[in-house]
């Protein structure tokens, strides 16, 4: 019998000593005046070369060194979309520190428990960012900016698998999970680039989100600068009916996004794109529908990839690769990927399992930072299972059948639905509460929450009261009273019924 299992080819171990940040920056090395990256808009171009870039990365680095912050110390990035964003990430892990960006829509209770679990040693703040009040040093932009002028610092070497960054991700416990990756991790993703992207030194890549996304620090910043590429990111504020005509001017190749804004893009006239060869789709599911249409439009296709926190993206499309329609892709070469049953054996080849990975795998994470046994609990099999269901066929093609959990996809965001309960426990008026994502058009989900009451709420107080204790991903969009929460015999809440309830 052949089991759903995937594990083809490998490239060589992760040299050490290693630095994530100096193995970014090495190909820019080779071409110091080439542009490594451009902000753009349709009236304006703000420009870094490769030398300008890598001084302020190593001078940041010997500014964190110098207002007291060392080796293995933890740095909270609490920032905008601005370059400052890379620029900080990578001074930090030049000088060994490990920086956890977050979210600039977080609010300030949001903010108050990562610091109560990870205790930082320093706070990167910039303008207009909700951060609570606290000890902890705090530097912002006339600080942090004045660094990228300093001499530049030494990378620190050393251990390939030792901390490099945390970032956080709600796991279905409903309790944000901070994720702890190595350094190995950027190592790693040079299967992406090979089975993803078909990234060469030549392209240019433009992302469409945001600096502080890790979608667009990964595939948007960092990869394009290990291949010595050149990175183009949307000035702030652009507005999706540009950017076609962005892809235009800039002559990107290669075009990064979530599929919900590859789907705005073609609301509005898209111009010829001779120098375009493919886009890229990561985020949320990319339908068969929107992949056709924009074919038709834009000329060429797009290449979706599935991953997640854990482990970034590790199945996918490519240019080189013939996959089914309709499926995922395959997993890259060099990852060993395989569907499981929820105990993680592998199933049968054609048999609905959960999509896992490996755990030696070089792109996984290293664990669940102040969560040692949820570690274990992932790991107990000797994979990683991810909780996602998909069928294998004998080529590796994986077909994607949904969540095994319920988590909620709020425009390409993973979001607990009981992460976002407990943050609306106590709700004024409110006897019980439930959310789960409901499909409102086709590849168009929104958070929507459902309570008892004696009588309807007002809903604009109670998107007031979300709107101040979560991120404005996480909040409902509509708050619907029912009369009884649906539940099975035993009292537990039947999530699905709740899509059942939305009055027609």
């Amino acid at each position: 019998m052949e089991f759903s299992i995937f594990d083809k080819g490998a490239f060589a171990p992760c040299p050490a000593p290693f630095n994530l940040a100096q193995h970014v920056l090495a190909a820019g090395v080779k071409t110091p005046d080439k542009i490594a990256l451009s902000i753009v808009s349709p009236t304006s171009k703000q420009s870094w070369t490769y030398a300008e870039l890598t001084a302020a990365i190593r001078g940041t680095a010997t500014g964190l060194l110098k207002v007291g912050l060392r080796p293995g110390d933890i740095l909270l990035m609490r920032l905008g979309n601005s370059v400052d964003f890379p620029i900080a990430y990578l001074g930090a892990i030049a000088a060994g520190i490990v920086p956890v960006p977050t979210s600039s829509q977080l609010t300030a209770f949001e903010v108050s428990k990562i610091l109560d679990q990870l205790s930082p040693s320093g706070i990167l703040l910039g303008d207009g960012i909700a951060c609570p009040d606290t000890d902890i040093p705090t530097f912002e932009p006339d600080t942090f900016e004045a660094w990228h002028a300093l001499l530049p610092a030494d990378y620190d070497m050393g251990d390939p698998n030792r901390l490099a960054y945390i970032i956080y991700t709600s796991g279905t416990s409903g309790i944000p999970r901070a994720v702890g990756h190595a350094h190995r991790a950027i190592w790693a993703r040079q299967m992406m680039m090979d089975g993803w992207y078909d990234l060469r030194s030549e392209d240019v890549l433009l992302h469409a989100g945001a600096f502080n996304w890790t979608y667009t620090l990964g595939t948007g910043l960092m990869d394009p600068w290990t291949k010595g590429a050149t990175a183009i990111i949307p000035a702030a504020g652009t507005d999706p009916a540009q950017l076609a005509l962005l892809l235009h001017q800039s002559h990107a190749t290669i075009f990064a996004a979530a599929p919900g804004v590859y789907r705005q893009i073609l609301k509005f006239p898209v111009p010829d794109l001779p120098d375009l060869r493919h886009g890229l789709a990561a985020g949320e599911k990319l339908s068969s529908s929107l992949r056709d249409q924009w074919r038709d439009v834009a000329g060429t296709e797009i290449y979706e990839a599935y991953g997640m926190s854990e482990c970034s993206t590790f199945i996918s499309s490519s240019p080189g690769t013939a996959t089914q329609v309709g499926t995922l892709g395959r997993p890259q070469i060099g990852r060993r990927v395989a569907l499981t049953d929820d105990g993680g054996h592998p199933v049968p080849i054609g048999q609905e399992g959960v999509i896992a990975v490996h755990r030696n795998d070089p792109g996984l994470m290293l664990g669940y930072i102040g969560a040692d046994q949820a570690t274990k609990d992932k790991y107990a099999s000797g994979w990683f299972l991810t909780g996602d269901r998909a069928v294998m066929t004998t080529d590796g093609d994986i077909s994607y059948l949904g969540r095994s959990d319920d988590m909620m996809n709020a425009g390409g965001y993973r979001v607990s639905p009981l992460e976002v309960e407990a943050a609306l426990a106590g709700l004024p008026g409110v006897q019980e509460l439930a959310v789960t994502d409901i499909a409102v058009k086709k590849d168009v989900r929104l958070i929507t929450a459902f309570y008892t009451a004696q009588e309807t709420l007002d809903e604009d107080s109670l998107k007031s009261i979300a709107a101040s204790r979560l991120a404005r991903y996480k909040c409902p969009r509509t708050f619907i009273r029912i009369d009884a929460m649906p539940k099975n015999a035993n009292g537990k809440l039947l999530r699905n019924h709740l899509k059942n309830m939305v009055p027609g």
